[in-house]
């Protein structure tokens, strides 16, 4: 019996996504690290780079020593370190907090479909690493004023249950919709705060993209991130909610691009993916049902936005391709 059972299909698309990831992420590494001008955050990010780069070749190995191609992923030439600085101080910490968030969510779902002991253990410690790295930035941003906390509620000084179905009522403009529940502010504010963040990337984004389409996108983008924060920060406000706001971080007037349009378009395809996974839970766990409406628009926007992001790349040939199955044969 071998020491190392063959690698199945469902690792191979795990660590094929992963690699996409991480490499992007050591991409933007590099371009945050060289323009840095606080000593803490920069440490924070070369301490990331450091820890990150050895799964980067782990990933590698194992895939040349299945026979398998080893993945595109992103290189040197999807960075230009000597862009100047896009982004003010600040944000290279909030953005890198987002793909550790992102990180974390992507681990905790391929852990579930791996098998191989060594890669079980490799993606146990990606998601260690990930989440130290979360708390690093999360506590950066608290000390710098960067973040804002959730907002506070009265301590509940019993248990209560529902007693009438209107309890999921929201749409009858009649009837006075009843207060957000905590689980409810915890997800509008989540997208609040993440759309923040994406806004900024994005708008930075279309002002240095090189090609006509691709910087379109962008501004597109820019549009759909802004009527999100106005929906939800409404639905806040509506409850006597502060909002959360980003205040630092913003674009520069810089248009020199610091990175690829194929890399761009992949961050935003990934921002993507995680605003769906996140609206999904979020409406899943909401009761009332005119927030379900709202955040079921929100998705579908987001979906479309992100399919016509897939054209794009496949249009201008930015998408890698993931392995694939064997094809069956046409017996006739």
């Amino acid at each position: 019996m071998p020491e190392s059972p063959s690698i199945t299909s469902s690792e191979i698309g795990v660590l094929w996504m992963t690699y996409q990831q991480k490499t992007l992420l050591l991409r933007t590494l590099e371009y945050f690290i060289e323009h840095a001008d606080d000593e803490e955050a920069k440490q924070i990010l070369v301490s990331l780079y450091e820890d990150t780069r050895p799964y980067v070749l782990k990933i590698e190995d194992i895939f040349k020593t299945e026979g398998a191609a080893v993945p595109f992923g992103f290189t040197e030439e999807d960075v230009n370190k000597g862009a100047p600085k896009l982004f003010e101080n600040g944000f290279d910490i909030l953005f890198i907090r987002l793909m550790n968030e992102i990180g974390m969510g992507m681990q905790a779902l391929n852990i579930t479909m791996v098998y191989r002991q060594d890669i079980v253990v490799m993606f146990r410690e990606l998601t260690s690493m990930t989440q130290k790295y979360f708390d690093k930035c999360t506590q950066y941003l608290l000390d710098k004023g960067l973040l804002t906390r959730a907002p506070y509620c009265a301590m509940p000084k019993k248990v209560e249950f529902v007693q009438e179905t209107n309890y999921l009522s929201g749409f009858n403009p009649f009837k006075e919709k009843r207060p957000l529940t905590t689980v409810e502010v915890a997800h509008l504010y989540h997208t609040v705060e993440a759309n923040n963040v994406g806004m900024q990337m994005i708008i930075g984004f279309a002002q240095c993209a090189n090609l006509k389409d691709v910087k379109q996108y962008f501004h597109e983008g820019q549009g759909i991130s802004k009527d999100i924060i106005k929906t939800v920060s409404e639905v806040l406000l509506d409850n006597d909610i502060h909002v959360p706001a980003t205040p630092g971080g913003n674009v520069t007037n810089s248009t020199a691009a610091p990175f690829s349009d194929k890399l761009m378009l992949y961050s935003v395809s990934l921002f993507c993916s995680f605003a769906i996974g996140g609206s999904s839970v979020g409406t899943a766990f909401s009761l009332r049902n005119d927030l379900v409406g709202k955040m079921t628009k929100i998705m579908q926007d987001i979906f479309a936005y992100a399919h016509k992001g897939a054209k794009l790349m496949i249009n201008n040939g930015y998408m890698e391709e993931p392995p694939q199955t064997k094809k069956k044969e046409n017996k006739h």
